[in-house]
């Protein structure tokens, strides 16, 4: 195993951006290395909503899910089910699922906003009054299907008691048919287990209902120790330095390091946050270096510095001695 200090592949190698031109890097704390807000921003361009379901940050407008991929370089996960395809996990569509350091980086730039969420003291009541208005909704719809069902079910017997007629059978074999259709008024049965629920899927319903928009609001995530700032600090500086960054668990590290869009490049980097001052056994760094050499990735061990940059230090495994 080799150890380098500093060597990132940051410096000794140029930087691909997505449309496969080569920058070097700015210098830390630059002003060029600051993560700009875009432009369009500030001429009225609407920022991101992020929904938090639980503590999980969430994008559900498609525009959204686009906007913070071209302007921002969040990539996130996609999570839902095709309305075409619901029964298969290959091909997933929305909502796209944010890391929280996604998420907090959209806000920091100005690219997202929380939908705001009701005052605790009127929260019980907004809801009674969300479930009522649901629940007349659906009794409303279930009236109106029954009304279709029956219709329907008279068209087909008066269809059928026509068929027989024009046939020219047995006298009278057409009037159990009558009878039924008589008393098909008050003999039909449509169970409410049977009612059609409409799923919105032309668009994302979420973001256009103001009583639904309070379902998912919640307060936004914060850091809540060291690890976790050291991520955001992590990510926020390769942001910088122009590259995509995705979640690495089956890496075994915290994020993946692509020298452009995921959809273009294969990682380059298997990035490991680790706070400042923190101790990291032998074995763990063994094992990561050498899972590095077998997936063909460098392991970075990153750690946020005192001046606001952070230290990268570089593992590749060599051999044994």
């Amino acid at each position: 195993m080799a150890a380098h200090p500093g060597e990132t592949g940051f410096e000794s190698e140029p930087e691909t951006r997505g449309d496969g031109r080569c920058k070097q890097p700015a210098e830390p704390g630059s002003e060029e290395e600051r993560l700009p807000v875009e432009p369009g921003l500030e001429t009225g361009t609407a920022a991101a909503q992020v929904y938090l379901c639980g503590s999980t940050p969430l994008l559900w407008r498609a525009a959204d899910v686009r906007g913070a991929r071209e302007r921002a370089g969040v990539v996130g996960t996609l999570i839902g089910s095709l309305a075409r395809q619901p029964r298969q996990n290959l091909r997933l569509g929305r909502p796209a699922q944010l890391l929280p350091e996604e998420a907090r980086l959209l806000r920091d730039t100005g690219r997202a906003v929380l939908v705001t969420a009701a005052p605790p003291e009127a929260e019980d009541g907004v809801r009674a009054e969300e479930v009522e208005r649901y629940r007349e909704r659906l009794q409303h719809s279930f009236l109106e299907q029954k009304k279709i069902a029956l219709e329907d079910r008279k068209q087909v017997l008066q269809r059928v008691m026509n068929q027989k007629q024009k046939d020219g059978g047995a006298a009278g074999a057409e009037l159990p048919l009558r009878d039924r259709l008589s008393s098909l008024e008050s003999s039909f049965t449509f169970p409410e287990a049977a009612t059609a629920v409409q799923l919105c899927t032309a668009r994302a319903r979420l973001g256009y209902e103001p009583e639904e928009r309070l379902l998912m609001a919640a307060d936004w995530p914060q850091p809540r120790d060291e690890r976790t700032e050291a991520r955001y600090r992590v990510y926020r500086d390769l942001r910088r330095r122009g590259y995509y960054v995705t979640p690495a668990g089956k890496f075994g590290g915290d994020y993946l390091v692509y020298p452009g869009d995921p959809l273009r490049f294969h990682a380059h980097f298997i990035a490991v946050c680790l706070p400042p001052e923190a101790e990291t056994p032998l074995s763990d760094l063994l094992a990561l270096s050498r899972l590095g050499s077998n997936v063909k990735k460098t392991v970075l061990l990153c750690s946020p510095g005192e001046s606001g940059g952070v230290v990268y230090t570089s593992l590749q495994w060599s051999g044994m001695v």
